[in-house]
C-alpha cells in the first residue's frame, strides 16, 4: 500500500466523471433554452407553420417566391411593441376572440377569422384527414363580443366583389364567407357583406374568408393574385416587412437569458467568461492534490528533522552547494552496498561505476550525472531532477548486482 497514491480516486476516473459532469451540465442548459426550438412544429391546424390544407404556411411560401420580407413571429410583444412591419394574425378556430379587444395592436394589422376545422391524420400528424365548416351560429357568439351586431355570411359567389383595389375573380372553397356589422368599414365586399373590412375604432382590418390565404385556397391562382394584391394595398412600402403571428396557436417563444447569452452581441462576452472558468478549472486541478492528512503541530521522528533540515537549506539557497557533496555521498553508499575496497580512489570508483552502464531513465552514466551535478546548474528544477537520476541509477545499479549474485 506504501507504494500506492493516498487518492481514492485516480486522475483518469476524476477526469472521465468532470467530463461527464460537464457534458450533463451542458445538455440541461441546451435543452431549458432551446426546448421551444426542437418543438415539431409542421403540425395539422390553422398555423403559419402548418403544410395542411387549412394551415397558412403556402401564404408564407407564396410571399417568399415573390422576394417579400416575411417571417413568422413568436413573440407576443411583437402584437403590440415591433419596429416595423405588416402583423398578421389568424384566428383559431375555438376559443374567445377576446385578443382583438384586449390587445392595443401597433398598426397595420391584418385579422384573418376561421371558417373551418379539421381532425389530424393519427398516422401523419402534418396532415388532416377531415375538415367541416365551423358553424356561423358559434362563430357569430364570438365574433358579437367585440361588434355586437355582427353578423357572419356565407354566400356562393353570384355577384362580383368590389372596393378600393381589384380583388379579381376569387374562387373560395364552397361557399364565400363575409361579415356585416355597422362597426366596420367595408374595404372589399357587396352589398351583402365585407371580405375585407376596416375597423376605424382600432384601426385593424379584418379578412373574413381564410380561403383567400390558406394553403388550399391558395392552390387557385385567381386566390393568390387576392392575396398579393390585398398585401401590397395593406403594406406602406415594399420594403415593409410582413409577420405571420403564431403565439395564438401555442408556438410563443419566451426571451430566456440562457439563450441570449448566446446570441450576438452577447455571445462575445459569454466566451470569455467560459474560458474563464475553463482555466480556473485547470488551475484547480494542478494546484489541489490528495487530501493531507492531519499532523502533528510539531512532527517527531527522523522524516520531521528531514523535512526540517530540507527546509532550512531551501530558505537558505544552498541546494546548488549541496551537489558535489550528494554525488560523494552516494558514490561512498554504493561502493559501500557493492563491497569494494575503501581505498579505491573517486576516478576509479567513477570509472567502475560507468562500466556498470547508464541510468534507465535518461540514459547518462555516473560520470555524466556528477558532471552535471558538480557544474553550474541552469535553475533548481534542473538540479533537483539530475539528482533523483541519480538515486534511481543507484537503485537500478544495486538491485542488478543482488539479481547477478542470485
Amino acid at each position: 500500500m506504501s507504494g500506492q497514491s493516498e487518492s481514492p480516486f485516480s486522475a483518469r476516473t476524476v477526469a472521465i466523471l468532470v467530463a461527464i459532469a460537464v457534458i450533463s451540465f451542458g445538455g440541461v442548459m441546451v435543452l431549458a433554452g432551446w426546448a421551444p426550438e426542437l418543438r415539431q412544429r409542421d403540425q395539422a391546424g390553422d398555423h403559419p407553420y402548418s403544410t395542411s390544407a387549412l394551415g397558412y404556411n403556402g401564404f408564407v411560401r407564396l410571399m417568399e417566391a415573390q422576394d417579400y420580407p416575411i417571417s413568422v413571429s413568436r413573440l407576443e410583444r411583437n402584437l403590440e411593441t415591433r419596429d416595423w412591419g405588416l402583423m398578421i394574425l389568424t384566428l383559431p378556430a375555438f376559443g374567445n376572440l377576446d385578443i382583438l379587444e384586449e390587445t392595443d395592436f401597433q398598426l397595420p394589422a391584418l385579422a384573418v377569422l376561421p371558417k373551418w376545422y379539421g381532425r389530424p391524420d393519427a398516422l401523419n400528424r402534418a396532415r388532416q384527414i377531415d375538415t367541416r365548416f365551423l358553424e356561423a351560429r358559434n362563430l357569430n357568439d364570438r365574433i358579437r363580443r367585440i361588434y355586437p351586431d355582427a353578423e357572419v355570411l356565407r354566400i356562393s359567389v353570384l355577384e362580383a366583389l368590389e372596393g378600393d383595389f381589384e380583388p379579381g375573380a376569387i374562387k373560395p372553397d364552397v361557399r364565400l364567407q363575409l361579415i356585416r356589422s355597422s362597426a366596420l368599414e367595408t374595404v372589399i365586399g357587396n352589398e351583402q357583406g365585407a371580405l375585407v373590412a376596416y375597423d376605424p375604432t382600432r384601426g385593424l382590418y379584418i379578412l373574413s374568408d381564410p380561403d383567400m390565404i390558406n394553403t388550399f385556397g391558395l392552390a387557385r391562382v385567381e386566390n393568390a393574385i387576392f392575396a398579393t394584391r390585398l398585401v401590397n394595398y395593406l403594406r406602406t412600402s415594399e420594403y415593409e416587412p410582413i409577420l405571420m403571428d403564431a403565439t395564438l396557436h401555442g408556438f410563443s417563444r419566451s426571451e430566456n437569458l440562457l439563450k441570449m447569452l448566446f446570441s450576438v452581441p452577447y455571445i462575445g462576452a459569454t466566451l470569455v467568461a467560459l474560458a474563464s472558468a475553463l482555466l480556473l478549472g485547470w488551475a484547480a486541478i494542478v494546484r489541489f492534490g490528495p487530501p493531507a492528512r492531519e499532523t502533528r503541530a510539531i512532527a517527531l521522528g527522523k522524516q520531521a528533522l528531514a523535512d526540517n533540515t530540507a527546509g532550512l537549506v531551501t530558505m537558505a539557497r544552498r541546494e546548488m552547494r549541496m551537489a558535489p557533496g550528494y554525488v560523494s555521498l552516494i558514490r561512498r553508499r554504493l561502493a559501500r552496498a557493492l563491497g569494494l575496497p575503501r581505498t579505491l580512489p573517486e576516478n576509479q570508483l567513477t570509472e567502475i561505476y560507468d562500466r556498470m552502464g547508464p541510468a534507465e531513465s535518461g540514459g547518462r552514466t555516473f560520470s555524466e550525472l556528477e558532471t552535471a551535478l558538480k557544474g553550474q546548474a541552469s535553475n533548481r528544477e534542473d538540479l533537483v531532477q539530475t539528482a533523483r537520476d541519480l538515486h534511481h541509477w543507484r537503485k537500478a545499479i544495486i538491485r542488478r548486482t543482488m539479481h547477478e549474485r542470485g
